[in-house]
């Protein structure tokens, strides 16, 4: 099974190349589509860099301006090529190692979605208002769609490749993980979560989720759940 890694980047200057570096260290059949959304930092120069020394096994795609991560996904989602996708954020919070038993669920036909829960391990709980806002919209999602997961906003979503395409993704910014979510339970697929490691950093370290992407994607799981 070829897995597809979709790596939308905006100003992650410090940390795309070693983000490349681990996923590109994974054991497993794949593919790497870096898309840079508009990034003002040296991020570009470095990618543009790495395209002209032609690197094989990543494929780089540009924004001319800044769309959001949602667009950006939207973008790496139409040069996918793999069986399963998954979508992996530049900033070293989430551990390519455990790529391989994420893929195992899909691998073995007991699901074509999974989710990596950072709620589920002995992870660092991050700050507060992130963590808070995470387990409500958990409970948000299972309230309204009468499922059962712990961690919705993980980044860590993998999906079989005509899954994820059949939802019709219209997500700009942070909206795609209440999307996908939305769209997947009411479609009736099986969602398995499995523990994954997590290394939160803050806003000083250059997290951009904000109190207003909370809001959002309250709304956007609302939406969904009355609307197609």
């Amino acid at each position: 099974m070829k897995l597809s890694v979709i790596i939308p980047v905006y100003n992650e200057e410090k940390t795309i190349g070693e983000i490349i570096r681990r996923v590109g260290m994974v054991d497993l059949e794949k593919e790497i589509i870096v898309v840079d959304d508009g990034s003002k930092d040296g991020t570009r120069l470095f990618l543009e860099n790495m395209r002209k020394d032609g690197s094989e096994h990543v494929k780089i795609i540009f924004h001319e301006k800044n769309s959001g991560k949602g667009a950006a996904i939207r973008t790496g989602l139409g040069h996918v090529r793999g069986d399963a996708v998954i979508i992996q954020d530049a900033d070293l919070e989430y551990d390519p190692e455990d790529y391989v038993k994420l893929l195992e669920p899909i691998k073995n036909g007991q699901s074509k979605i999974v989710y990596g829960s950072r709620n589920l391990g002995n992870n660092p709980k991050g700050m507060f208002l992130y963590r808070w806002g995470g387990i409500f919209l958990s409970f948000l999602a299972n309230v309204l769609y009468g499922i059962r997961i712990t961690d919705e906003a993980t980044c860590y979503k993998v999906f079989s490749t005509d899954v994820l395409k059949s939802f019709g993704l219209r997500c700009r910014k942070f909206e795609f993980c209440p999307e996908v979510t939305a769209k997947a339970a009411k479609k009736k697929y099986k969602i398995i979560e499995v523990p994954i490691s997590y290394a939160p950093r803050n806003k000083k370290e250059g997290k951009k989720i904000s109190v207003r992407d909370g809001i959002m994607a309250i709304w956007i799981l609302i939406k969904y759940r009355f609307t197609d």
